[in-house]
Protein backbone atom coordinates (compact mmCIF):
# COMPACT_ATOMS: atom_id res chain seq x y z
CA UNK A 1 0.00 0.00 0.00
CA UNK A 2 1.55 3.58 -0.68
CA UNK A 3 2.16 6.07 1.03
CA UNK A 4 -0.99 8.15 -0.67
CA UNK A 5 -3.32 5.47 0.14
CA UNK A 6 -2.00 5.21 3.66
CA UNK A 7 -2.92 9.37 3.91
CA UNK A 8 -6.10 8.49 2.50
CA UNK A 9 -7.31 6.06 4.94
CA UNK A 10 -5.92 7.71 7.64
CA UNK A 11 -8.14 11.14 6.73
CA UNK A 12 -11.12 8.82 5.36
CA UNK A 13 -11.09 5.99 7.28
CA UNK A 14 -12.09 7.46 10.61
CA UNK A 15 -14.80 9.55 9.65
CA UNK A 16 -16.60 6.49 7.11
CA UNK A 17 -16.30 4.25 9.83
CA UNK A 18 -18.01 6.82 12.47
CA UNK A 19 -21.08 6.76 10.23
CA UNK A 20 -21.58 3.62 10.53
CA UNK A 21 -20.75 3.12 14.26
CA UNK A 22 -23.55 4.92 15.77
CA UNK A 23 -27.00 4.20 16.28
CA UNK A 24 -28.62 5.18 12.81
CA UNK A 25 -29.60 3.25 10.07
CA UNK A 26 -26.43 2.08 9.16
CA UNK A 27 -25.10 1.47 12.73
CA UNK A 28 -22.61 -1.23 12.91
CA UNK A 29 -23.46 -4.67 13.36
CA UNK A 30 -25.01 -5.40 16.57
CA UNK A 31 -23.01 -7.29 19.07
CA UNK A 32 -25.04 -10.83 19.01
CA UNK A 33 -24.42 -10.65 15.32
CA UNK A 34 -21.60 -14.12 15.46
CA UNK A 35 -22.71 -15.75 13.05
CA UNK A 36 -19.62 -15.03 10.66
CA UNK A 37 -17.36 -15.58 13.33
CA UNK A 38 -19.20 -19.08 13.81
CA UNK A 39 -18.50 -20.62 10.70
CA UNK A 40 -14.68 -20.37 11.23
CA UNK A 41 -12.55 -23.49 10.46
CA UNK A 42 -11.73 -24.99 13.32
CA UNK A 43 -9.47 -27.28 12.30
CA UNK A 44 -5.68 -27.52 14.24
CA UNK A 45 -2.88 -27.62 12.00
CA UNK A 46 -0.40 -26.99 14.56
CA UNK A 47 0.85 -23.43 14.21
CA UNK A 48 0.41 -21.21 17.19
CA UNK A 49 -0.02 -17.03 16.51
CA UNK A 50 3.47 -15.50 17.53
CA UNK A 51 3.32 -13.32 21.12
CA UNK A 52 5.98 -11.00 19.92
CA UNK A 53 5.13 -7.90 17.95
CA UNK A 54 8.21 -7.76 16.03
CA UNK A 55 11.52 -10.34 14.99
CA UNK A 56 14.90 -9.27 17.52
CA UNK A 57 17.82 -8.07 16.28
CA UNK A 58 19.30 -11.21 17.29
CA UNK A 59 17.21 -13.00 14.59
CA UNK A 60 17.93 -10.57 11.94
CA UNK A 61 21.47 -10.95 12.72
CA UNK A 62 20.70 -14.48 12.40
CA UNK A 63 19.79 -14.16 9.06
CA UNK A 64 22.70 -12.50 8.02
CA UNK A 65 24.83 -14.81 9.41
CA UNK A 66 23.89 -17.37 7.15
CA UNK A 67 23.99 -15.17 4.47
CA UNK A 68 28.07 -14.13 5.29
CA UNK A 69 29.00 -17.90 5.23
CA UNK A 70 27.42 -18.03 1.48
CA UNK A 71 29.70 -14.67 0.87
CA UNK A 72 33.08 -15.82 2.86
CA UNK A 73 32.67 -19.10 0.26
CA UNK A 74 32.81 -16.95 -2.42
CA UNK A 75 35.30 -14.75 -1.30
CA UNK A 76 33.45 -11.38 -0.73
CA UNK A 77 34.27 -9.11 1.47
CA UNK A 78 30.84 -7.95 2.56
CA UNK A 79 27.17 -7.11 1.35
CA UNK A 80 26.25 -3.82 0.00
CA UNK A 81 22.30 -3.46 0.55
CA UNK A 82 20.04 -0.77 -1.01
CA UNK A 83 16.98 -2.09 -1.18
CA UNK A 84 14.73 -1.80 1.16
CA UNK A 85 13.24 -5.09 2.05
CA UNK A 86 16.92 -6.82 2.03
CA UNK A 87 17.91 -4.13 4.68
CA UNK A 88 14.86 -4.99 6.80
CA UNK A 89 15.39 -8.51 6.50
CA UNK A 90 19.18 -8.60 7.46
CA UNK A 91 19.37 -5.55 9.82
CA UNK A 92 16.23 -5.20 11.24
CA UNK A 93 15.82 -1.54 10.64
CA UNK A 94 12.26 -0.36 9.31
CA UNK A 95 12.35 2.70 7.35
CA UNK A 96 10.51 4.89 4.71
CA UNK A 97 12.08 4.53 0.70
CA UNK A 98 11.77 7.94 -0.88
CA UNK A 99 14.17 9.33 -4.00
CA UNK A 100 16.77 9.62 -1.57
CA UNK A 101 19.68 7.17 -1.55
CA UNK A 102 20.19 4.69 1.63
CA UNK A 103 22.77 1.92 2.34
CA UNK A 104 24.09 -0.05 4.68
CA UNK A 105 27.76 -2.09 4.04
CA UNK A 106 27.80 -5.58 6.21
CA UNK A 107 30.82 -6.89 6.60
CA UNK A 108 31.33 -10.46 5.83
CA UNK A 109 33.97 -11.76 8.59
CA UNK A 110 32.01 -10.00 11.68
CA UNK A 111 28.45 -9.09 12.72
CA UNK A 112 28.62 -5.21 12.19
CA UNK A 113 25.99 -2.19 9.87
CA UNK A 114 27.96 0.63 8.24
CA UNK A 115 25.08 3.31 7.03
CA UNK A 116 25.24 5.47 4.78
CA UNK A 117 22.20 7.51 4.75
CA UNK A 118 20.25 11.09 5.05
CA UNK A 119 20.25 13.03 7.50
CA UNK A 120 16.34 13.00 8.27
CA UNK A 121 16.91 9.62 9.49
CA UNK A 122 19.37 9.89 11.71
CA UNK A 123 17.34 9.18 14.96
CA UNK A 124 16.31 6.15 13.15
CA UNK A 125 19.73 4.91 12.59
CA UNK A 126 21.55 5.67 15.81
CA UNK A 127 18.74 4.17 18.01
CA UNK A 128 19.20 0.61 16.21
CA UNK A 129 21.85 -1.07 15.14
CA UNK A 130 24.87 0.88 14.19
CA UNK A 131 28.37 0.13 13.97
CA UNK A 132 29.53 2.84 11.87
CA UNK A 133 27.62 5.59 9.82
CA UNK A 134 27.81 8.54 7.15
CA UNK A 135 25.59 10.52 6.42
CA UNK A 136 24.60 13.47 4.14
CA UNK A 137 22.18 16.10 4.48
CA UNK A 138 19.49 15.63 2.26
CA UNK A 139 18.87 15.27 -1.56
CA UNK A 140 20.19 16.52 -3.89
CA UNK A 141 22.86 17.24 -1.36
CA UNK A 142 25.28 20.46 -1.36
CA UNK A 143 28.51 19.67 -0.66
CA UNK A 144 29.80 20.86 2.77
CA UNK A 145 26.28 21.84 3.61
CA UNK A 146 24.39 20.55 6.91
CA UNK A 147 22.01 23.25 8.39
CA UNK A 148 21.43 20.88 11.14
CA UNK A 149 24.98 21.63 12.30
CA UNK A 150 24.58 25.26 11.50
CA UNK A 151 26.78 25.19 8.52
CA UNK A 152 24.52 26.35 5.68
CA UNK A 153 26.09 26.99 2.10
CA UNK A 154 25.48 26.80 -1.55
CA UNK A 155 28.23 24.01 -1.97
CA UNK A 156 28.38 21.79 -5.28
CA UNK A 157 25.73 19.31 -6.08
CA UNK A 158 27.34 15.46 -4.40
CA UNK A 159 27.27 12.24 -6.51
CA UNK A 160 25.80 10.47 -3.43
CA UNK A 161 26.62 7.13 -4.96
CA UNK A 162 30.47 8.22 -5.21
CA UNK A 163 30.22 9.65 -1.85
CA UNK A 164 29.46 6.01 -0.99
CA UNK A 165 32.07 4.71 -2.89
CA UNK A 166 33.93 6.79 -1.03
CA UNK A 167 33.28 5.58 1.89
CA UNK A 168 33.84 1.73 1.52
CA UNK A 169 37.03 2.73 0.17
CA UNK A 170 38.51 4.43 3.23
CA UNK A 171 37.41 1.43 5.09
CA UNK A 172 40.01 -0.53 3.60
CA UNK A 173 37.50 -2.42 0.73
CA UNK A 174 40.14 -0.72 -2.21
CA UNK A 175 40.53 -3.97 -4.52
CA UNK A 176 38.21 -6.42 -2.40
CA UNK A 177 35.37 -8.32 -4.33
CA UNK A 178 32.00 -6.73 -2.68
CA UNK A 179 28.59 -7.67 -3.45
CA UNK A 180 25.64 -5.89 -4.23
CA UNK A 181 21.66 -6.59 -3.88
CA UNK A 182 21.55 -5.36 -7.23
CA UNK A 183 23.31 -5.29 -10.65
CA UNK A 184 25.28 -1.63 -10.77
CA UNK A 185 24.42 0.37 -13.99
CA UNK A 186 27.18 1.24 -16.74
CA UNK A 187 27.10 4.47 -14.89
CA UNK A 188 27.53 3.74 -11.41
CA UNK A 189 30.71 1.19 -12.83
CA UNK A 190 32.01 4.43 -14.40
CA UNK A 191 31.66 6.09 -10.92
CA UNK A 192 32.71 2.97 -9.46
CA UNK A 193 36.33 3.03 -11.72
CA UNK A 194 36.83 6.29 -10.63
CA UNK A 195 36.65 5.97 -7.20
CA UNK A 196 38.37 2.21 -6.88
CA UNK A 197 41.23 0.37 -8.69
CA UNK A 198 40.33 -1.94 -11.45
CA UNK A 199 40.88 -4.91 -9.36
CA UNK A 200 37.28 -3.99 -7.45
CA UNK A 201 34.49 -6.29 -8.24
CA UNK A 202 30.93 -5.30 -7.75
CA UNK A 203 28.64 -8.69 -8.13
CA UNK A 204 25.10 -8.45 -7.66
CA UNK A 205 24.02 -11.43 -4.96
CA UNK A 206 20.23 -10.08 -5.45
CA UNK A 207 19.06 -13.92 -5.99
CA UNK A 208 20.93 -15.07 -2.88
CA UNK A 209 18.69 -12.28 -0.84
CA UNK A 210 15.80 -12.68 -2.27
CA UNK A 211 15.84 -16.66 -1.67
CA UNK A 212 16.38 -16.58 1.75
CA UNK A 213 13.02 -14.00 2.46
CA UNK A 214 11.15 -16.62 0.04
CA UNK A 215 11.15 -19.27 2.67
CA UNK A 216 9.69 -18.22 6.02
CA UNK A 217 11.71 -19.28 9.36
CA UNK A 218 8.54 -20.51 12.39
CA UNK A 219 8.97 -17.34 13.86
CA UNK A 220 8.10 -15.66 10.49
CA UNK A 221 4.91 -18.19 10.54
CA UNK A 222 3.78 -17.29 13.74
CA UNK A 223 3.66 -13.90 13.32
CA UNK A 224 2.09 -14.20 9.86
CA UNK A 225 -0.24 -16.51 11.64
CA UNK A 226 -1.09 -13.88 14.50
CA UNK A 227 -1.87 -11.04 11.45
CA UNK A 228 -4.04 -13.51 9.70
CA UNK A 229 -6.06 -14.05 13.27
CA UNK A 230 -7.12 -10.23 13.51
CA UNK A 231 -7.33 -10.64 9.85
CA UNK A 232 -9.93 -13.73 10.53
CA UNK A 233 -12.05 -11.23 12.70
CA UNK A 234 -11.84 -8.16 10.46
CA UNK A 235 -13.24 -10.44 7.62
CA UNK A 236 -16.30 -11.50 9.60
CA UNK A 237 -16.96 -8.10 10.96
CA UNK A 238 -17.11 -6.88 7.32
CA UNK A 239 -19.54 -9.90 6.43
CA UNK A 240 -22.09 -9.21 9.10
CA UNK A 241 -21.98 -5.96 8.39
CA UNK A 242 -23.10 -6.63 4.57
CA UNK A 243 -25.19 -9.28 6.25
CA UNK A 244 -26.99 -6.64 8.94
CA UNK A 245 -27.36 -3.91 6.62
CA UNK A 246 -27.02 -5.17 2.86
CA UNK A 247 -28.40 -2.64 0.56
CA UNK A 248 -28.09 0.20 2.85
CA UNK A 249 -24.41 0.22 2.75
CA UNK A 250 -22.23 1.99 -0.33
CA UNK A 251 -18.95 -1.01 -0.61
CA UNK A 252 -17.12 2.22 0.47
CA UNK A 253 -18.97 2.25 3.54
CA UNK A 254 -18.47 -1.23 4.11
CA UNK A 255 -14.43 -1.47 3.43
CA UNK A 256 -13.81 1.80 5.62
CA UNK A 257 -15.81 0.55 8.40
CA UNK A 258 -14.27 -2.87 8.47
CA UNK A 259 -10.66 -0.83 8.19
CA UNK A 260 -11.17 0.69 11.00
CA UNK A 261 -12.55 -2.23 13.20
CA UNK A 262 -9.68 -4.41 11.76
CA UNK A 263 -6.78 -1.51 12.76
CA UNK A 264 -8.56 -1.30 16.30
CA UNK A 265 -8.76 -5.15 16.70
CA UNK A 266 -4.93 -4.94 15.54
CA UNK A 267 -2.93 -2.15 17.60
CA UNK A 268 -4.90 -3.70 20.90
CA UNK A 269 -2.49 -5.93 21.14
CA UNK A 270 0.49 -4.15 19.31
CA UNK A 271 3.03 -2.66 22.54
CA UNK A 272 3.76 0.91 21.45
CA UNK A 273 5.05 3.81 22.75
CA UNK A 274 5.03 6.12 20.20
CA UNK A 275 8.97 5.92 19.90
CA UNK A 276 11.05 3.84 16.52
CA UNK A 277 11.79 0.26 16.68
CA UNK A 278 7.89 -0.22 18.11
CA UNK A 279 4.78 -1.44 16.11
CA UNK A 280 6.65 -1.56 12.81
CA UNK A 281 5.70 -2.94 9.62
CA UNK A 282 1.84 -2.48 10.53
CA UNK A 283 -1.02 -2.71 7.71
CA UNK A 284 -4.15 -3.63 7.53
CA UNK A 285 -6.88 -2.55 5.02
CA UNK A 286 -10.01 -3.92 3.97
CA UNK A 287 -11.37 -3.33 0.68
CA UNK A 288 -14.87 -3.38 -1.01
CA UNK A 289 -16.29 -3.62 -4.66
CA UNK A 290 -19.32 -4.35 -5.33
CA UNK A 291 -20.67 -5.09 -9.54
CA UNK A 292 -18.65 -4.42 -12.51
CA UNK A 293 -15.74 -3.63 -10.81
CA UNK A 294 -15.31 -7.02 -10.11
CA UNK A 295 -14.91 -7.88 -13.78
CA UNK A 296 -11.42 -6.33 -13.91
CA UNK A 297 -8.52 -7.96 -12.73
CA UNK A 298 -7.05 -4.41 -11.79
CA UNK A 299 -10.19 -2.07 -12.08
CA UNK A 300 -8.59 1.56 -11.87
CA UNK A 301 -12.17 3.16 -11.00
CA UNK A 302 -12.92 4.69 -7.81
CA UNK A 303 -15.27 1.89 -6.10
CA UNK A 304 -18.36 4.37 -4.44
CA UNK A 305 -21.14 1.67 -5.33
CA UNK A 306 -24.60 0.88 -3.38
CA UNK A 307 -24.81 -2.35 -2.64
CA UNK A 308 -27.44 -4.13 -4.88
CA UNK A 309 -28.82 -7.77 -5.25
CA UNK A 310 -27.98 -10.08 -8.00
CA UNK A 311 -24.77 -8.59 -8.20
CA UNK A 312 -20.97 -9.92 -7.12
CA UNK A 313 -19.25 -8.25 -4.23
CA UNK A 314 -15.18 -8.91 -3.03
CA UNK A 315 -14.12 -8.53 0.73
CA UNK A 316 -10.56 -8.13 0.71
CA UNK A 317 -7.18 -6.42 1.58
CA UNK A 318 -4.03 -7.30 3.27
CA UNK A 319 -2.88 -7.56 7.02
CA UNK A 320 0.45 -7.62 8.26
CA UNK A 321 2.69 -7.53 11.86
CA UNK A 322 6.49 -6.14 11.16
CA UNK A 323 6.30 -6.79 7.61
CA UNK A 324 4.75 -10.52 7.92
CA UNK A 325 0.96 -11.09 6.94
CA UNK A 326 -0.88 -11.43 3.53
CA UNK A 327 -3.65 -11.34 1.51
CA UNK A 328 -7.15 -12.25 2.08
CA UNK A 329 -10.01 -12.20 -0.19
CA UNK A 330 -13.51 -13.57 -0.31
CA UNK A 331 -15.95 -13.32 -3.06
CA UNK A 332 -19.78 -12.94 -2.53
CA UNK A 333 -22.65 -13.44 -5.01
CA UNK A 334 -25.61 -11.55 -3.08
CA UNK A 335 -28.98 -13.20 -4.19
CA UNK A 336 -30.90 -13.71 -6.71
CA UNK A 337 -28.10 -15.20 -8.89
CA UNK A 338 -27.74 -16.81 -12.11
CA UNK A 339 -26.57 -19.93 -13.21
CA UNK A 340 -23.65 -18.72 -14.83
CA UNK A 341 -22.58 -16.44 -12.05
CA UNK A 342 -22.67 -19.52 -9.58
CA UNK A 343 -20.90 -21.83 -12.60
CA UNK A 344 -17.81 -19.36 -12.49
CA UNK A 345 -18.15 -18.70 -8.41
CA UNK A 346 -18.01 -22.80 -7.88
CA UNK A 347 -14.65 -22.99 -10.66
CA UNK A 348 -13.04 -20.65 -9.02
CA UNK A 349 -13.36 -21.70 -5.15
CA UNK A 350 -12.47 -25.61 -6.42
CA UNK A 351 -9.68 -24.21 -7.98
CA UNK A 352 -8.49 -22.88 -5.02
CA UNK A 353 -9.25 -26.04 -3.14
CA UNK A 354 -7.15 -27.69 -6.12
CA UNK A 355 -4.75 -25.02 -5.18
CA UNK A 356 -4.29 -26.17 -1.88
CA UNK A 357 -3.93 -29.90 -2.31
CA UNK A 358 -1.33 -29.23 -5.46
CA UNK A 359 1.49 -26.65 -3.69
CA UNK A 360 3.85 -29.52 -2.44
CA UNK A 361 7.01 -29.98 -1.42
CA UNK A 362 8.86 -30.81 -4.40
CA UNK A 363 6.05 -30.09 -7.18
CA UNK A 364 6.68 -27.06 -9.59
CA UNK A 365 4.84 -24.12 -9.54
CA UNK A 366 4.65 -24.44 -13.10
CA UNK A 367 2.64 -27.82 -12.45
CA UNK A 368 0.48 -26.22 -10.05
CA UNK A 369 -0.58 -23.91 -12.67
CA UNK A 370 -0.74 -26.25 -15.39
CA UNK A 371 -3.01 -28.47 -13.49
CA UNK A 372 -5.88 -25.30 -12.47
CA UNK A 373 -5.57 -23.80 -16.03
CA UNK A 374 -6.36 -27.17 -17.40
CA UNK A 375 -9.54 -27.48 -14.87
CA UNK A 376 -10.96 -24.21 -15.75
CA UNK A 377 -10.15 -25.11 -19.96
CA UNK A 378 -11.81 -28.37 -19.30
CA UNK A 379 -14.69 -26.31 -17.36
CA UNK A 380 -15.44 -23.72 -20.63
CA UNK A 381 -14.16 -20.91 -18.66
CA UNK A 382 -11.20 -20.48 -20.85
CA UNK A 383 -12.49 -17.16 -22.33
CA UNK A 384 -12.42 -15.62 -18.38
CA UNK A 385 -8.85 -16.26 -17.44
CA UNK A 386 -6.71 -13.32 -17.13
CA UNK A 387 -3.83 -14.07 -14.83
CA UNK A 388 -1.69 -17.00 -13.46
CA UNK A 389 -3.50 -18.57 -10.33
CA UNK A 390 -0.98 -17.21 -7.60
CA UNK A 391 2.18 -15.33 -6.59
CA UNK A 392 4.36 -15.44 -3.51
CA UNK A 393 4.01 -13.45 -0.85
CA UNK A 394 6.40 -11.51 1.16
CA UNK A 395 6.84 -8.17 2.81
CA UNK A 396 7.11 -6.51 -0.46
CA UNK A 397 3.77 -8.12 -0.94
CA UNK A 398 4.56 -10.40 -4.40
CA UNK A 399 7.34 -12.05 -4.21
CA UNK A 400 8.91 -15.12 -6.21
CA UNK A 401 8.35 -17.73 -7.02
CA UNK A 402 4.84 -17.96 -9.00
CA UNK A 403 2.42 -20.35 -9.88
CA UNK A 404 2.84 -19.91 -13.43
CA UNK A 405 3.24 -21.29 -16.39
CA UNK A 406 6.57 -20.17 -16.44
CA UNK A 407 7.92 -21.08 -13.49
CA UNK A 408 9.52 -23.85 -12.86
CA UNK A 409 10.69 -23.41 -9.24
CA UNK A 410 10.55 -25.86 -6.73
CA UNK A 411 8.62 -25.16 -3.98
CA UNK A 412 9.89 -25.84 -0.48
CA UNK A 413 8.42 -25.41 3.32
CA UNK A 414 7.89 -22.21 4.31
CA UNK A 415 7.11 -20.97 0.98
CA UNK A 416 3.56 -18.53 0.61
CA UNK A 417 1.18 -17.92 -1.80
CA UNK A 418 -1.60 -15.95 -2.79
CA UNK A 419 -4.73 -17.87 -3.65
CA UNK A 420 -6.37 -16.31 -6.99
CA UNK A 421 -7.46 -18.53 -9.68
CA UNK A 422 -9.94 -15.65 -10.37
CA UNK A 423 -11.94 -15.82 -13.71
CA UNK A 424 -13.10 -12.08 -15.58
CA UNK A 425 -16.82 -11.73 -17.18
CA UNK A 426 -16.40 -7.93 -18.23
CA UNK A 427 -19.36 -8.49 -21.06
CA UNK A 428 -21.92 -9.54 -17.99
CA UNK A 429 -20.49 -7.09 -15.59
CA UNK A 430 -19.10 -9.71 -12.75
CA UNK A 431 -15.55 -11.73 -11.72
CA UNK A 432 -15.19 -14.14 -9.26
CA UNK A 433 -11.57 -13.64 -7.03
CA UNK A 434 -10.80 -15.46 -3.60
CA UNK A 435 -6.94 -15.07 -2.12
CA UNK A 436 -5.88 -16.67 1.05
CA UNK A 437 -2.45 -17.21 2.15
CA UNK A 438 -1.33 -21.31 1.42
CA UNK A 439 2.10 -22.29 3.20
CA UNK A 440 3.74 -24.77 1.49
CA UNK A 441 4.50 -27.78 4.14
CA UNK A 442 7.29 -30.23 4.51
CA UNK A 443 6.94 -33.68 3.09
CA UNK A 444 4.16 -35.40 1.18
CA UNK A 445 0.87 -32.84 2.63
CA UNK A 446 -0.94 -30.40 1.25
CA UNK A 447 -0.58 -25.96 2.16
CA UNK A 448 -1.67 -24.98 5.61
CA UNK A 449 -3.79 -22.38 5.44
CA UNK A 450 -3.25 -19.23 7.31
CA UNK A 451 -7.05 -17.99 7.79
CA UNK A 452 -9.72 -19.52 9.86
CA UNK A 453 -12.44 -18.23 6.53
CA UNK A 454 -14.46 -20.88 4.47
CA UNK A 455 -14.70 -21.56 1.37
CA UNK A 456 -18.54 -22.49 1.16
CA UNK A 457 -21.72 -21.84 -0.14
CA UNK A 458 -22.81 -20.59 3.38
CA UNK A 459 -19.85 -17.98 3.71
CA UNK A 460 -20.05 -16.65 -0.02
CA UNK A 461 -23.69 -17.24 -1.22
CA UNK A 462 -25.62 -14.22 0.60
CA UNK A 463 -29.22 -13.15 0.91
CA UNK A 464 -29.65 -9.94 1.76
Amino acid sequence: MDLDRRRFLAASGAVAASSLSGTGVLGAPSPSASRSASLFLTEDDGLQPATFDRMPLEWHQGRLKILQERLRERSYAGLLLRDRWNIIYFTGLYFTTTERPFYVYLPADRLAAIWFYPSLDRDLVSSWWATEAESYFDFPHADGAFPNEGRVQQGASVDLFEWMAKGLKKRGLDGKRIATDWELSRAEQARVGRVFTSETRFDSVAGDCERMRMVKTPEELALWRRAYRVFDETHAFARDLLLEKGTDLTDYQLAMAATEHGMGLLMKGIKRDGRPHTSVGIELEIGCRVGAGNAYPHPNQFHYNRVEKGKSLQIDGGVAIAGCGGELYRQFLIAPSTDHQKKVWTVVRDCCLMQKDLSREGVAGSTVAYRIHQYQVKQGVQKYIYHRPAHGMGMEGHQPPYLALGDYTMLEPGMIFSVEPGLFDPENGFGVNFSDGFVVQKGDRPSLQMSRLPWSEEWCLVTL
